[in-house]
């Protein structure tokens, strides 16, 4: 949670007041950070983005878990218009103490995200669950890619066949 990692949607809590609590803990964007995560993903605009986690474990070594939903609007691939959709994923994280793993190579270990000064940024990981969930190569409902018909006997290399055959053998 440094100040250069925060992106549009941040909502830093305090591990300690959430795991006392044991309530869930709801994150929701506002409409400017919606727009600001729009752009970020390239969308034509998010409508609504929220989160619901719960968290478990202790100061120092934390689960996250829960749900990133989200209504946006995508760009079909195929026809270039703009269509509705929904993303749902399913959140399953691990946090620990910045420190606990210092030092380890990270292909030694997979290493949990951070606790930074006792927080976590639960915006940030709604966003991040929401950019994992979507469609790279976004259709429109009962759209399908259909490539253009082939001309009988045309391959890429019929033009360079055609000029193979006005060559008059001599050089010149």
């Amino acid at each position: 949670m440094t100040p250069d990692s925060v992106g549009p949607f941040s909502r830093p809590i305090l591990v300690e007041r959430s795991l006392k609590t044991g309530q869930p803990v709801t994150v929701e964007a506002t409409e400017a950070e919606c727009a600001a995560l729009a752009r970020d993903f390239g969308l034509p605009g998010i409508a609504r983005l929220t989160g619901t986690f719960r968290l478990s474990g202790s100061l120092h070594r934390l689960q996250v878990t829960g749900t990133v939903e989200a209504a946006l609007t995508q760009t079909c691939i195929v026809t270039l218009e703009p269509f509705e959709a929904t993303v749902t994923e399913e959140v399953d994280v691990d946090f620990a103490d910045q420190d606990a793993f210092a030092g380890t190579p990270a292909e030694d270990a997979d290493i949990p995200d951070p606790i930074v000064n006792g927080r976590i940024d639960l915006g940030s990981l709604a966003a991040e669950f929401l950019a994992l969930g979507l469609d790279p190569y976004p259709r429109k409902d009962g759209v399908d890619f259909e490539p253009p018909a082939a001309e009988e006997g045309r391959t890429p290399f019929a033009a360079l066949q055609g000029l193979r055959g006005k060559d008059d053998g001599t050089d010149g």
